[in-house]
């Protein structure tokens, strides 16, 4: 599939040197492509939940492969509080606001989970060497808002920054956004408008060009925020719907039900803003929902990807889903992947038939149903025989792979294996004791495929105040799950 346009001949220094002279970021999804390769990486680290009571931190990770420090966090920066469980971040501004040489991608936006606090950070002075430029305080987020607990961050073309949310102060849920002034950084307020909002929130994308926004919804934050309890299935404890929202009105106006106790998680658009239509990962009933726009001007979701469950034993439940907790989209919207936390594998598949997604690569790096675990496998409609375990460098990786982050050229898949420290806390002890890694997959763009970089490995287990627990991953120019075309 075509996205976008730009001269063939263009070069990684002249598609740099325009969106330099235009504006932050990328005029389309094929010239980020030719953007430049990531040499350094922005990843929250969290210590809540680990007994080691030190506040999380802003981690800079050299990636260039011809730099004496590869593999290696070359800089950390403190947040001034303990217990924030910093998780996903944003950009003040980025592809969004493409035409405006007013706007410069230079600052970080990390929201706090749940302390609720927003840190501003500073990666246009030094981006080597990120510094703390703003703290929103939870107070104002409670009482301008009325919102808590927040997770997702996006720039809007209007030079605005939009966060979701999962709840409101007290811990119930509530379906919202706060809107930061992008030049202040003070709360503007909600971005929605009418009495209507969705019961639970998460994640998000906004595409004008149809006039719509949707959204997710993980659970109930006081439920979910202690760990995963089997007794709040069932319950409407967790989430089951996409929240369809007109753009220009800001009003909630279309419920899409993608079964109880899915809870859909990461919502992503093709990054062509003409393509009306998009993906969905359900985490806990394991499945893929392709989303599109029909003829009748509203919106749909069918199923197109399930993960089947596996009959377990030494396990929480007797089926163990894969637990899909992190999806995105290649830039030339050819292949989509996602991560099985439990399971333990990350997969990619061909999309060029958007109704039919292809699998085409997966590899497995941990998980819990490895070989000489506590976890055996009764049945499996998948797998001959349980995964060996995952050993990078003679370490052995606790967890499995959660968040993930592919290079502008899409030659290269980033993968992190916390997923929210509590739930770590739950289902892999090893990896709060031990600490998590960052690491690389060589992707095959032509045929698909996945292979592991063994010489590529970042162990946050061997950090100075001891192992943590890193998140999502940034890089300083933007990628492909923080940046919109409009």
């Amino acid at each position: 599939m075509q996205v976008g346009s730009s001269p063939p001949d263009a070069s990684p220094a002249s598609s740099a040197e325009k969106c330099g002279a235009c504006g932050p970021g990328f005029a389309s999804p094929l010239d980020a492509m030719k953007g430049p390769r990531e040499e350094i990486l922005y990843v929250p680290c969290i210590y809540r939940n680990t007994g080691r009571g030190k506040p999380d931190f802003l981690a800079t990770v050299d990636v260039n492969p011809k730099s004496p420090r590869y593999c290696q966090v070359i800089h950390r920066l403190s947040m001034p509080n303990v217990g924030d469980e910093l998780h996903h971040s944003g950009w003040n501004t980025c592809s969004s606001c493409f035409g405006d040489t007013t706007k410069k991608r230079n600052r970080l936006i990390l929201p706090s989970l749940i302390s609720s606090r927003i840190y501003v950070v500073d990666v246009g002075t030094d981006p080597r060497a990120p510094r703390l430029f703003k703290v929103i305080n939870s107070e104002d987020v409670f009482w301008k808002c009325n919102l808590g607990y927040p997770h997702t961050s996006h720039c809007l073309g209007s030079g605005e920054i939009m966060i979701s949310t999962l709840g409101d102060p007290a811990g119930n849920g509530k379906g919202g956004f706060i809107l930061l002034d992008g030049d202040t950084f003070e709360i503007k307020g909600t971005w929605e408008k009418g009495d209507k909002v969705p019961p639970m929130g998460y994640d998000f994308w906004y595409q004008p060009r149809h006039n719509v926004l949707i959204s997710t919804e993980w659970g109930i934050p006081k439920c979910l925020g202690y760990g995963f309890d089997p007794n709040d299935l069932k319950k409407g404890r967790y989430g089951r719907r996409l929240n369809v929202w007109d753009w220009t009105t800001h009003t909630y106006i279309q419920t899409i039900d993608v079964g109880e106790d899915a809870a859909p998680l990461e919502i992503r658009f093709l990054h062509n803003p003409d393509a009306a239509e998009g993906y969905v990962g359900c985490t806990i009933s394991s499945a893929i929902h392709h989303f599109y726009k029909t003829e009748r001007g509203d919106w749909a979701a069918e199923k197109v990807i399930q993960v089947p469950s596996k009959k377990v034993e030494g396990w929480l439940l007797a089926d163990m889903p894969g637990f899909i907790t992190d999806i995105l989209i290649s830039l030339d919207d050819r292949f989509l992947y996602f991560s099985n936390w439990l399971h333990g594998d990350i997969r990619q598949y061909d999309i060029s038939d958007t109704h039919k997604p292809k699998l085409v690569g997966q590899v497995f790096v941990g998980g819990s149903i490895t070989k000489g675990g506590p976890v055996t496998v009764c049945e499996d409609e998948e797998l001959q025989s349980q995964p060996d375990p995952f050993v990078i460098k003679g370490k052995r990786v606790p967890g499995g792979p959660q968040m993930i982050q592919l290079s502008l050229d899409g030659k290269r898949l980033y993968v992190t294996t916390s997923l929210y420290s509590a739930w770590d806390k739950q289902f892999y002890p090893d990896l709060v004791k031990d600490g998590s890694v960052m690491l690389q997959l060589d992707v095959d763009t032509e045929q698909g495929g996945l292979t592991v970089n063994p010489s590529f490995l970042v162990d946050f287990g061997k950090e100075p105040d001891g192992p943590c627990l890193a998140h999502e991953i940034r890089y300083p120019g933007g990628d492909c799950t923080s940046d919109i075309w409009v």
